[in-house]
């Protein structure tokens, strides 16, 4: 076996060799490490200034009812490890009585003020209004508001809009902080959001996370934002704050099936709620402009079976006999495209954007009706709540003229007079069978037809010229009214 001796110019070798290879890795490694110094660092962000500035003006809302014994309802009971968790940190369940409060106990005497709920809300001016969300003042026979600083004051109900779910309040104080109101046009998917609420009846709870998407239409007259960030009952009506601490909503609603956060939480866009609490606050309720038409989305078939092109605008799937809309001369088919300049973009635009106008206003509308665009001046009027759109029905029992069979699988007949009247129709066919390609467009027995590409159909005769004269390769785009609904159904051969 071989000795290896460490002699002092073997060492020397050895250091020159291995200083070298240091040097020519270190280079190898420079333009790297440059690269890494040049790119900057993502950082997160830091909430605690945030919560420390606008937290003094965000406010805890506790109601109560009177009710009939103190008996729990239904849906009342409560998972027992919930109950454990608050019973060791000395927190009273929502619904429950606060024995530190010196609220009621269970088995008192009838009429008992009992507590109802907790919500959130925040401060709107330093005289003392408060906006939060109508659900959580619903039905209160008392409201009482928690600052920060422990002050609990009684709140009046200025007024409650359930359509919007917006809420005002008034608190006899001064010197209170007052929110920013943020822009909803500067907010972006993606961007970072916290909120700030009481849920489960915890004060001033802060969570954060970004927005998920904008404009997303669950109500009938707002659109929501959507967010990530973790809401759970009693975070109703409390503030959604972007990083430069302004309001740009009220947090609403969740998507749960559970009861409990889930990851999709939906806050009112702040202009809109403050469009509604300045009524409220005027005049303690919501004037609203109306036109008198039942509305529908259009699809992507439709929109290119009709020639409309890109999906946009609300279609009218009924007009309401002697409303607005049917004094300007809208029919049921007609797509809205822009009310006084502004698009519709989606149905749920049309009504925001109608009701955003002051009753008595004459505003022009843009409509798509067969092929065409053209303008209509409509007058608005008020919206009333209890008023219900009427729109013509078929006569179940009229007598059919002549029939009609078609190439679409369509058997048809002519409109009697009576039925045209009641309709409120010029022209147009019933169907009396269906098969084929339009039973699969789903077109059924008792439709009325109006019209087929755009065109008119006045009676059966027409209806058969029309078909025919429909290329068989394409989608053939048909007006159908249905009881009260009018809608377009799109044909396709072959399918």
């Amino acid at each position: 076996m071989q000795t290896l001796r460490l002699t002092p110019s073997f060492i020397r070798r050895g250091l020159v060799l291995g200083f070298s290879a240091l040097l020519i890795g270190s280079a190898g490694l420079a333009p790297q490490m440059a690269r890494a110094q040049a790119t900057p660092l993502v950082q997160l962000p830091d909430f605690s200034d945030l919560a420390d500035r606008v937290g003094p003006s965000v406010v805890n809302i506790r109601t109560t009812e009177r009710r009939n014994g103190a008996r729990s309802g239904p849906g009342q009971e409560v998972d027992p490890a919930l109950e454990e968790f608050f019973r060791r940190f000395g927190i009273p369940m929502p619904g429950r009585p606060d024995p530190r409060r010196g609220g009621p106990r269970g088995g008192e005497g009838e009429g008992e003020a009992q507590p109802r709920g907790v919500g959130s809300g925040f401060i709107l001016s330093a005289d003392g209004f408060i906006m939060t969300n109508a659900h959580v003042v619903d039905g209160a026979e008392e409201v009482i508001v928690t600052l920060t600083d422990k002050r609990e004051l009684k709140a009046r109900i200025v007024g409650a809009d359930r359509r919007t779910d917006v809420a005002v309040l008034k608190v006899d104080a001064t010197g209170l902080p007052p929110v920013k109101i943020g822009d909803i046009n500067r907010l972006r998917v993606g961007e970072w959001v916290m909120a700030i609420g009481s849920p489960y009846g915890l004060d001033n709870t802060v969570t954060a996370g970004i927005v998920s998407a904008k404009q997303r239409d669950t109500g009938d007259f707002l659109s929501f934002i959507q967010t990530d960030v973790a809401i759970n009952p009693g975070n109703s009506g409390g503030p959604l704050l972007n990083l430069r601490g302004e309001v740009v909503g009220i947090n609403s609603q969740i998507y749960s099936r559970s009861g409990g956060f889930q990851g999709i939480s939906f806050a009112i866009a702040i202009d809109d709620a403050v469009r509604v609490s300045d009524q409220l606050r005027t005049i303690g309720r919501v004037i609203r402009g109306r036109i008198g038409v039942t509305i529908a989305p259009v699809t992507k078939d439709v929109a290119e079976a009709i020639g409309l092109g890109t999906v946009r605008g609300a279609l009218v799937q009924g007009v309401e006999k002697d409303g607005p809309a049917d004094k300007a001369g809208f029919e049921a088919g007609d797509i809205v495209l822009r009310v006084d300049g502004k698009a519709v973009e989606r149905p749920g635009d049309l009504p925001r954007l109608v009701s955003a106008l002051k009753p008595g206003t004459r505003t022009t509308m843009q409509i798509f009706r067969r092929g065409t665009t053209r303008d209509i001046q409509v007058a608005v009027v008020e919206f009333e709540p209890e008023r219900a759109t009427r729109v013509s029905q078929a006569e179940p029992g009229a007598t059919p003229s002549a029939g009609s069979q078609s190439a679409m699988g369509l058997t048809v007949v002519d409109l009697t007079d009576a039925q045209k009247r009641e309709l409120r129709l010029r022209g147009g066919v019933r169907v009396e069978a269906v098969e084929g390609v339009a039973a699969r467009a789903g077109l059924r027995e008792g439709d009325t037809i109006v019209t087929i590409d755009n065109a008119e159909v006045a009676d059966s005769r027409a209806f058969a010229t029309i078909a025919a004269r429909a290329e068989k390769n394409r989608a053939v785009s048909v007006m159908v009214r249905r009881g009260e609904w009018t809608n377009y159904l799109v044909i396709r051969p072959g399918r």
